[in-house]
């Protein structure tokens, strides 16, 4: 599969935060929902690399590093779920947007191996379109000021997320993992900076 197809099935991961967006599920039959699917995808995951299981599709998901370690696309189940488990709207959606939109933007936009940083005019062009994917949603869970302070913090940390790859023993730390929750927890620090009560809203509560 091209990179643009494995692009364009990132994207479509912003089915899940529509369907509430839509009112099509409640907030919380959403994050159950992402709970099964994770749960799915990481069964799949056991499947394909101690079971053995090798279906095709996996040859056309995944890439070459992938084909011995987790994939990406459970990293980016994982991540999500894990921001909205434990946090509200107004954190979350934000979060996976950059993950789910800005990522494959920025995929575009930089031509970069798994393990090496993006230029820093790529880094500056995913800052801007995380800035827009969460303003909204920022804005409306607390005020004008406050939301684009909080979405400003988010995207910075999100883009750099995106664009800085850490090595750990040789191998880059893929940014399906980290984009989500350092983009929540930029947001969740500065409503708290600003003392608003919004974000850490857990589903066991």
């Amino acid at each position: 599969m091209s990179e643009y197809g494995r692009r364009a099935i990132h994207a479509s991961g912003v089915g899940m935060p529509a369907i509430y967006l839509l009112d099509i599920v409640t907030w919380r039959e959403l994050r159950y929902f992402m709970l099964v699917v994770t749960g799915i995808v990481f069964t799949l995951e056991f499947l394909r690399l101690v079971v053995g299981l090798n279906h095709r599709l996996y040859d056309e998901i995944t890439r070459p590093y992938e084909q011995h370690a987790v994939a990406g696309y459970a990293l980016y189940m994982l991540s999500m779920t894990t921001v909205a488990v434990l946090f509200g709207p107004s954190v979350t959606i934000p979060a996976m947007l950059m993950l789910i939109l800005g990522d494959p933007v920025s995929g575009m936009l930089g031509d970069n191996a798994a393990d090496e940083h993006k230029r820093p005019a790529v880094v500056a062009a995913t800052f801007g379109v995380c800035f827009l994917l969460a303003v909204p949603f920022t804005v409306a869970g607390s005020s004008t000021t406050v939301g684009v302070a909080a979405a400003g913090v988010g995207a910075a940390v999100g883009a750099v997320a995106d664009g800085v790859k850490p090595v750990i023993r040789g191998v880059g730390v893929d940014d399906n993992l980290t984009i989500p929750p350092i983009a929540a927890a930029g947001i969740v620090v500065t409503f708290w900076l600003f003392g608003v009560d919004v974000g850490f809203d857990p589903l066991w509560a």
